[in-house]
This record gives structure tokens, C-alpha cells and sequence, in this order.
């Protein structure tokens, strides 16, 4: 029986780190640029910030679903051939996604993500 895909304890650190800091990040974007009031309001008065680029490109692409879609395609991608970096990729997707109102399909590919634990390794050969 081959063995299962499962991240080394050091790749594992890393992957923590990765999801809490797209996480952290997802929170900071949400509740310091799209939901606080005088950020909005100065940014939809013409202020031309890296807060208000940020606040724009950010509800762009949750408006068309971009993080959900990205992590469902990862984690979709990463159950019929497991690898770290796309395991990677989905986990923070997903952390976006969820905390940035992809919550639907971004939720789906972390279950999808949980799932591909359970896939066998790939062949290295």
C-alpha cells in the first residue's frame, strides 16, 4: 500500500504559517479597509492611497469570486494529485476566501483540502 500524502513536520510549520498570515491578512483587509467607514469614505471621495488600492482590488476580485474559485481549483487539483505547493496555494485561498465573502466555495475546497490528506503520496520516480 503506498503511503498517504502527508506534509512533513516542517513543511507542516510552514503551512500554518502560510494559512494564518493569508488569515491575518484577510482580517486586516476586511475590517481596516473594506468595512471601516472613514477609510471608505475617503477612499470614495478620491484619496489615492495603498489602502485604496488595496480596498479596490479587493472587491473586485471577491465580487466575481476570484478567491473561491482559485481555492476550489487548487484543492480540486490537489485531491487527484497532492503536492505541497498547491495544497499551499488552496489553504490560503481558502483563508481569503472565507474571511472575504467567497464563503460558499472556499469552504468546499477546505473540505476538499481535508479530503486530499487522505490520497495516496505521489510517485517521486
Amino acid at each position: 500500500m503506498r503511503p498517504r500524502f502527508l506534509p512533513s513536520a516542517r513543511t507542516t510549520n510552514w503551512l500554518i504559517t502560510i494559512g494564518f498570515l493569508a488569515l491575518g491578512y484577510a482580517f486586516y483587509i476586511r475590517y481596516m479597509a473594506i468595512e471601516n467607514t472613514p477609510v471608505g469614505l475617503a477612499c470614495d471621495g478620491g484619496a489615492h492611497t495603498a489602502v485604496c488600492t488595496v480596498r479596490l482590488v479587493a472587491t473586485r476580485l471577491f465580487n466575481v469570486g476570484v478567491f473561491g474559485w482559485v481555492a476550489l481549483g487548487a484543492a480540486l487539483v490537489n485531491l487527484i494529485r497532492p503536492a505541497v505547493p498547491l495544497f499551499a496555494l488552496a489553504l490560503a485561498a481558502s483563508a481569503l476566501g472565507i474571511v472575504l465573502y467567497n464563503a460558499g466555495l472556499a469552504g468546499t475546497a477546505a473540505a476538499i483540502l481535508v479530503m486530499s490528506l487522505a490520497r495516496p503520496a505521489r510517485d517521486e520516480a
